[in-house]
């Protein structure tokens, strides 16, 4: 598989060691490089993206073709707008409690 850009892969060991066990990411490619370095590893450039699909770190990565795979891309938390509170309505309490006058 060759990536283009706007594609979301998930990089994990089977791309290149340095990406084994805890250290997999989600990655979404701006560029790949056209220079070939070794037979089917490939430079690409994009963003590490976190579980909501937000940029964290850009980075530039070498990895084998073969082992990439592509992803889903994180899905944003809807998150419901809070509702502004309403103001109180005044009450009526009936009549002022106050002193009477006297006659």
């Amino acid at each position: 598989m060759v990536p283009k850009p706007g594609d979301v892969l998930y990089v994990n060991r089977r791309a290149s060691v340095q990406f084994g066990g805890d250290r997999a990411l989600i990655f979404r490619v701006i560029t790949v490089s056209g220079e070939l370095v070794h037979h089917d590893w490939i430079w690409l450039t994009g963003y590490v993206l976190d579980q909501t699909g937000n940029a964290l770190a850009r980075r530039e990565i070498f990895v084998q073709k073969a082992g990439l795979l592509r992803a889903d891309p994180p899905r944003a938390v809807v998150r419901q707008p809070r509702r502004k509170p309403t103001a109180a309505t005044p009450t009526r309490d009936g009549p002022r409690q106050g002193k009477r006058a006297t006659t």
